[in-house]
């Protein structure tokens, strides 16, 4: 198979990330933090390496602020509940993923309110004043995609965070295809909440993601429990990460996260950024000269766009040509993404689009088989 889907979820995974997984199940198999003897230890120790290593990869001021969730989607949950209260209003982009936009419409039966400020591809000025156009008095966060899962645009997220702390305003970023594959300094930034995914660009297993906010305690919860912490009070602890962090953890999913943190590292980001943009931008200058297919965007350049490309073939429906891309052993992904205002944004609502998404993995052989494929499907249906 030529797995194309990397923007859902990354495979296959680093010899590490295996290999520390099931390491985790043989050896740490006692709950983390809640016992004294020595299995117990070792797992917390465990942990506390991904804590550290994740803090130091996005430069957060201390492993304290990594908080792990089961995904990007908690953790954009956990921002949004547990900042916004009735009366207050959000700004978001006009390309965002529905981890955004349920929670929030969830919250607006309950007096939230939101703007959604336009996006200008290739036109960060544009962006940036559209985001200023969008805040009001009431405006308590900034909450915006690094990256769209769709069209691979990327946000000015720097310069919208410096933009919302000139307004006293907290910024949230929604990294979940850029974790990984673009540089992203919390303390250089200006990003308040990250949340991220450990199953996408970072290499983690699946139910992995992390909140990592320097002023996390001061979120409201979303979920109480048992944190093997100041037990003797019925409240939740106000302190990172036990705040957010209720239950036992995932440990044999952090332990991979670890691993996969490392790998990048080690790769370097600079180096797999490139890699998969060399992919991706062969894919769309062959793509651009083939009869019936669509491009959306312009060609994919690194300052504005992350390694994923989406387009349609003439008058396929996309889950159609998804599924003849399967049938020749390539694995893509098509419809709507969930992410229905993306494709709002580029008029592709009603028929979605086929998203293709390389890795470090992905061989420029590969990128062939799947030009060859596109050609044939593209010629044998019209």
């Amino acid at each position: 198979m030529i797995y194309l889907d990397n923007a859902a979820t990354t495979y296959p995974k680093p010899r590490p990330v295996i290999d520390a997984v099931t390491r985790a199940l043989r050896v740490y198999g006692a709950n983390p933090g809640r016992s004294g003897y020595s299995m117990s230890i070792a797992t917390s120790e465990e942990v506390y390496r991904c804590r550290t290593a994740a803090a130091g990869f996005f430069n957060a001021p201390g492993p304290e602020c990594v908080a792990f969730t089961v995904n990007c989607t908690n953790a954009v949950n956990y921002v949004l509940k547990g900042l916004l209260k009735p009366g207050d209003h959000a700004v978001v982009s006009s390309l965002e993923h529905n981890a955004v936009m349920r929670p929030l419409d969830a919250l607006r039966e309950k007096g939230v309110t939101f703007t959604k400020a336009e996006v200008f591809p290739g036109d960060n000025d544009s962006t940036v004043d559209s985001f200023r156009k969008a805040i009001n008095g009431r405006t308590k966060l900034i909450i915006c995609t690094h990256a769209s899962n769709v069209w691979g645009i990327r946000l000015p997220v720097e310069r919208i965070a410096a933009l919302a702390h000139e307004y006293g305003i907290r910024m949230a970023v929604d990294c979940a295809q850029s974790a990984g594959v673009l540089p992203i300094d919390i303390n250089g930034s200006g990003i308040d909440y990250l949340c991220a995914a450990g199953h996408k660009g970072l290499y983690g297993p699946m139910g992995t993601g992390m909140l990592i906010a320097p002023d996390g305690g001061s979120l409201a919860t979303v979920i109480e429990g048992g944190t093997g912490t100041q037990s003797a009070l019925s409240s939740q602890p106000v302190t990172m990460p036990d705040r957010m962090e209720s239950g036992t953890q995932n440990v044999p999913g952090i332990a991979g996260l670890r691993a996969g943190i490392e790998f990048v590292k080690a790769r370097g980001i600079k180096n797999i950024n490139r890699h998969e943009m060399e992919i991706i931008r062969y894919m769309y200058d062959e793509m651009s000269k083939m009869k019936y297919i669509r491009l959306y965007t312009r060609q994919p350049q690194p300052e504005y766009y992350v390694p994923v490309l989406s387009f349609n073939v003439g008058s396929i429906p996309s889950e159609t040509a998804g599924r003849l891309f399967a049938e020749k052993g390539i694995a893509v992904r098509a419809g709507l993404h969930c992410a229905p205002e993306a494709h709002r944004f580029m008029g592709t609502q009603e028929n979605g689009a086929v998203r293709v998404a390389p890795s470090v993995f992905t061989g420029i052989g590969e990128a062939k088989q799947f030009l060859f494929a596109l050609g044939r499907i593209a010629r044998d249906n019209h």
